[in-house]
């Protein structure tokens, strides 16, 4: 079951102006399920992304950084489900690029102006003639009010589809921004395999949406963790239709910047988080926050260390306050000159190391306690410096083994 996590009311997903969404059953895998979702963009939307750092990345992936490197005028986005259209070679690219065509034959585009997403399995081919055959009902389906339906159709081994919406008062104007994700296992920050849409309709100056979506991918996507493992098809969108009214954002730095920024980063959190929380057999969400680093970097790698660490993560299945693991998880994550007497720790509101040793009044029922419960937050102090990050996981379960023993099945 998600941790505390819901599906979305479809009456809180807010249309955005300048796109429309359409989900249809194509067969790409399995009959009679929600499968294959175009997005429609206006002329003169914005659209910008960040991808995996897996050097196997999936065909997809590799045409999207194609087309979005010749600046073209991206007008639809295609994304399957069932099949990653991954480790399949130059035949994988054909039919990454086939998908393109067809959609673009049917929406009066060039091929170059469609992005195609795919997830699911890995190393099988590409059924698109399914894909294609599915098209023209995707199309028919189009509406501005899909945004709960696109979240469904793009899941994979997700429970609950994963959107969110917020407004954001910028120059006068009431500015929109929804967005979907997917994502349960297969999750590892550079891009954690997952799917993240966010579109708005602020008027900001196109340049600006590459490093909008890389800041906010680092603060979001980029920290969450549930198996270590990153994805060959790891892809995060940011769309800007331009629609809103006010005047244009030049810079992110201003306030009408910082304004957008914040909201882009907030929705792209929850959904971040919400991958996190419906992750493959997860039972708890963990904040793992280290903070008193000399740099920002270091704090990340013992973060990460703890989040991506199986001992720790099965101690937390089990709410055994096993916390010689996490200590030790901190030790080897490459922090060359960490002065262990000087590491706290502390679950919620539990000190439980002082000094680099166990606190004499910590008490092991108290740590259970904590342990027992369905969110936690471990913070570790390295009393090293003034930086500090913030990385989300979630434990280890028999189910997450069941899940992916039997994922092609």
């Amino acid at each position: 079951m998600p941790v505390n996590l819901t599906a979305p009311d479809p009456h809180s997903l807010l249309p955005v102006p300048g796109v429309r969404l359409g989900v249809t059953m194509a067969g790409v895998r399995k009959a009679n399920r929600r499968d294959l979702t175009v997005v429609a963009l206006d002329p003169g939307a914005s659209v910008a992304g960040v991808f995996t750092r897996n050097r196997f990345c999936a065909a997809p992936v590799q045409v999207c950084q194609e087309h979005l490197a010749q600046r073209s005028d991206i007008r639809a986005l295609v994304i399957n489900t069932g099949n990653a259209n991954a480790g399949t070679g130059a035949d994988g690219l054909a039919r990454a690029r086939q998908t393109c065509e067809a959609l673009a034959g049917l929406m009066q585009l060039e091929p170059q102006q469609v992005l195609p997403f795919s997830t699911g399995v890995i190393m099988e081919t590409l059924p698109v003639d399914r894909i294609v055959a599915g098209l023209p009902a995707a199309i028919a389906a189009l509406g501005v009010d899909q945004w709960g339906e696109a979240a469904a159709g793009i899941m994979t081994t997700d429970t609950l589809p994963k959107a969110c919406s917020r407004t954001v008062v910028i120059g006068g104007k009431t500015v929109t921004l929804s967005g979907i994700s997917k994502g349960a296992g297969m999750i590892r920050p550079n891009m954690a395999t997952m799917l993240g849409f966010v579109a708005t309709d602020a008027v900001i100056a196109p340049e600006l949406l590459q490093p909008l979506v890389r800041e906010a991918a680092d603060l979001s996507f980029n920290r969450i963790t549930i198996d270590g493992d990153t994805s060959t098809n790891d892809s995060f969108v940011l769309i800007a239709t331009h629609q809103a009214g006010h005047a244009p954002i030049t810079s992110l730095s201003s306030e009408e910047g910082r304004l957008l920024r914040d909201a882009v980063v907030a929705v792209s959190q929850q959904l971040a988080q919400a991958i996190v929380r419906d992750g493959e057999g997860a039972t708890k969400f963990i904040s793992v926050v280290v903070e008193g680093g000399k740099t920002e970097d270091e704090c990340r790698k013992a973060a990460y260390a703890i989040a991506h660490s199986p001992l720790v993560k099965t101690a937390f299945f089990a709410s055994d306050p096993n916390l010689g693991r996490i200590l030790a998880a901190v030790g080897y994550a490459g922090i060359d000159d960490l002065d262990q007497s000087l590491i706290e720790l502390h679950l919620d509101d539990v000190h439980v190391v002082t000094r680099g040793g166990r606190r004499p009044e910590y008490r092991e029922e108290d740590g259970q306690r904590v342990m027992k419960q369905s969110e936690i937050t471990v913070r570790v102090g390295l009393n090293r410096g003034a930086a500090s990050t913030t990385v989300w996981t979630c434990d280890f379960s028999h189910e997450y083994v069941t899940i992916n023993a039997d994922y092609r099945s």
